[in-house]
């Protein structure tokens, strides 16, 4: 378990990651990260929640219409 300190940023307030979290998360300066609300707590991650989702609906309409995306392509 890694402690972070809530700190003020301008008139916001933020954490600051440290290195080993970074690494872990595989994020850098820049990158967008989620709090997920889950039954154990908050969960911090790279992650978006229904990327997977996203991700099959996008796999049908390029299944479905590969030779329109193709003729698009060139």
């Amino acid at each position: 378990m890694l402690k972070v300190k809530i700190t003020g940023i301008g008139n916001s307030v933020g954490i600051v990651l440290p290195k080993e979290a970074l690494i872990k998360l595989k994020v850098e300066k820049g990158d967008s990260l989620y709090l997920l609300d889950t039954p154990d707590g908050l969960t911090l991650t790279p992650y978006q929640k229904d990327f997977e989702q996203q991700m099959q609906v996008a796999e049908k309409v390029m299944k479905n219409y590969r030779n329109t995306l193709h003729q698009l392509a060139k």
